[in-house]
């Protein structure tokens, strides 16, 4: 599967791995939205599609689903 839409910029594959590490080893549940790259607390790690707080487009995806949607 890929994305919908080019990631944001600011989602570097440092940024979105350690927020994915952070799931494994934390009880935080970070994603990203590809549309505006803020992070959102809340979401599964295969969480896709899901509305973003801040720029209300269905761009968050959790961050391990984004790992493997960017190849990471």
């Amino acid at each position: 599967m890929t994305l919908p839409v080019k990631p944001h910029p600011s989602l570097t594959f440092e940024r979105v791995l350690e927020a994915a590490l952070r799931q494994q080893n934390t009880l935080d549940n970070p994603g990203f939205c590809i549309a505006c790259g803020r992070e959102q607390d809340g979401c599964e790690p295969d969480a896709r599609n899901i509305r973003c707080e801040i720029c209300f487009e269905r761009q968050v995806f959790g961050a391990a689903e984004l790992m493997v949607m960017l190849g990471w």
